[in-house]
């Protein structure tokens, strides 16, 4: 192997173009290895292998500073700077993260996983080595689907009158995670067409010089232009055309599927990813069910529909009511506020853990003004995630801006009333935390969701009263039988439902006849729905436990060790609840 003979980047400039091909092949056959068997981003890391191969044949890193947008395309990086054992033993395949990462290496200059960055944070680099006097190459690299942005513009726009070596390569796959919007995109594609000569050049009207490559996955192609642009003392884009997917055929023709894989994805027939009625299905259903007498409902995500599961079958049914506006969570929230407040009726999906991406639109453009929005907020919850995907925030984040409604559904019918109340009603933006729970029939649910924060005693009891919000209802559940076999005690049980608000008359009711209150939310207890509920209380005689997560950054923890850390399991909490007694 080609890939024995080189342990860090200096290595590379021992080698052929031929060797550098070979090298290119060896490493898409270890990232493909390694991302079928623990999963992982395979797509955006495939298309991108020769371009890091010409980076570091050309430039001088670590003196030289690569940054990355996303980290969506690192392993190749990986691979060349000391960390190829990570995917070559695969016992060894969980040593890194799949993002940059500057504790592992000092060829990693920062910790990103959220997209659109990697342009400005270059430019702040930049003007720092210009402060201080210093001489190396800032390469910011940076996807066509990640210029939707508007970090990325703000990055790009400033980074053109640094009026110093400033390098930014786009890497134009002509893809996002699904297909592009916008018309940036018709620029880019006009470009395409025209090998870089085309008279309309965004790049060139922000001031940059431009180097155009075709042949984006030629190593020898990129080395001629990288070498043409290192040292430079201006700012410049280099456009690169590359093939997403490139080395695996399935990721090449489908390349939306295979951006992100579950472990054994490849091993599977496509037949098998027939999928059984979930949160996501019930949810599409019901959008698909509205648009049918409503011309007014939009569906609205921000580059990522593979999380809600809105594939091309479903984008194509809806038609001109879905919008995909990018990666550009902070126009998808300002843009469905407008829709809202002009008489339509937008659902808007994002992941929890991009919902800070966009955190003034949410409180200016949305509640400021009261617009009727139904916001879904997939994945909340504690997770054994990268600490660039962590989803715990969402509640404190959301639930403490006024006038917003976020609600916690725990079973099907449930969640379906409370979709239909929030898309129907005028008068509240609302939330709700899509739950992270197995798919569970209670039957029908006829609550009058707007008689606000009401909530549901599901067996009522004494002494100690346990609210299980939203996904950890069934722990709530786990608890109380507990107490009940082991003390004797027969605890109340409550489905909160409302994250934003206190049932003050439930909550007063329970001073007659109880004595501790246990709150469980599955996220930050800092400025969570704990705190509120405990607040309440400050001023009686009521004791309160609060359970949830840390305020932390946690990374590839496992999960049950982080249920461990904060206490969330049946038997942690009766011991608590026992101590107190």
């Amino acid at each position: 192997m080609i890939l024995d003979k080189v342990n860090n980047p200096t290595d590379l400039s021992d080698l052929s173009f031929g060797d550098m091909a070979q090298l290119a092949d060896e490493m898409r056959g270890l990232i493909i290895k390694k991302v079928n068997t623990i999963g992982g981003h395979l797509g955006p890391n495939l298309g991108i292998v020769e371009t890091i191969i010409a980076m570091h044949y050309v430039f001088n890193a670590p003196k030289d500073k690569f940054i990355f947008d996303v980290s969506h395309q690192c392993y190749s990086h990986k691979i060349l700077t000391g960390r190829k054992e990570g995917f070559l033993n695969p016992e060894k395949y969980l040593t890194y993260t799949g993002y940059t990462a500057p504790e592992e290496s000092e060829y990693d200059l920062f910790k990103v996983g959220h997209t659109s960055t990697s342009v400005s944070l270059a430019s702040g680099v930049a003007k720092a080595r210009d402060l201080k006097g210093e001489k190396y190459n800032v390469v910011a690299l940076i996807g066509d689907g990640s210029l939707s942005g508007g970090e990325a513009l703000e990055g790009l726009n400033n980074g053109a009158v640094l009026g110093s070596n400033f390098i930014v390569i786009v890497n134009d796959n002509d893809q996002s995670i699904a297909e592009n919007h916008g018309g940036l995109y018709d620029n880019l594609r006009e470009l395409r067409e025209n090998q870089g000569e085309a008279e309309n050049n965004f790049f060139k009207g922000l001031g940059y010089d431009y180097y155009f490559v075709k042949e984006g996955n030629n190593v020898e192609a990129l080395v001629d232009t990288f070498k043409k642009v290192k040292d430079i003392d201006r700012p410049v884009v280099v456009h690169v055309c590359t093939q997403k997917g490139k080395g695996c055929k399935v990721a090449e023709e489908n390349r939306e599927a295979f951006h992100w894989i579950l472990p054994g994805a490849l091993d599977k027939k496509p037949e098998s990813f027939a999928a059984e009625e979930s949160y996501n299905s019930i949810t599409n259903d019901f959008i698909l069910n509205k648009v049918k007498s409503d011309k007014t409902l939009v569906a609205i995500n921000a580059g990522t529909p593979g999380v809600f599961g809105w594939d091309k079958a479903f984008r194509e049914k809806l038609g001109k009511q879905y919008t995909d506006v990018g990666i550009a969570e902070e126009h998808a929230c300002a843009y469905g506020s407008a829709l809202a407040k002009s008489g339509a009726k937008p659902i808007w999906a994002v992941m929890s853990s991009f919902v800070q991406r966009t955190y003034d639109q949410l409180s200016q453009d949305l509640c400021l003004n009261s617009s009727p929005i139904t916001m879904l907020v997939y994945w909340g919850g504690i997770s054994s995630a990268d600490a660039t995907h962590l989803c715990t925030f969402d509640i404190p984040l959301i639930k403490n801006i006024p006038n917003m409604v976020y609600l916690a559904p725990v079973y099907k019918e449930e969640y379906l009333a409370m979709l239909n109340w929030a898309v129907e009603q005028t008068k509240y933006p609302v939330a709700i935390r899509v739950p992270n729970l197995e798919l569970v029939s209670k039957g029908e649910d006829k609550t009058d969701y707007s008689i606000l924060n009401k909530y549901q005693v599901t067996q009522q009891g004494a002494d100690v009263a346990i609210l299980g919000l939203g996904n950890f209802y069934p722990l709530a559940e786990k608890v109380a039988n507990l107490l009940k076999s082991e003390f004797g005690l027969n605890p109340t049980l409550i489905n909160p439902r409302f994250i934003t608000g206190v049932d003050e008359e439930l909550m007063e009711s329970l001073k007659s006849n109880h004595k501790f209150v246990i709150t469980l939310e599955d996220g930050l207890l800092d400025g969570g729905f704990g705190e509120m509920i405990t607040r309440f209380y400050g001023g009686s005689d009521m004791k309160v436990l609060n359970y949830g997560a840390a305020k932390e950054f946690t990374d590839r923890t496992p999960i049950e060790e982080l249920y461990t850390r904060y206490r969330l399991k049946p038997e942690l909490i009766v011991e608590d609840v026992n101590s107190l007694l």
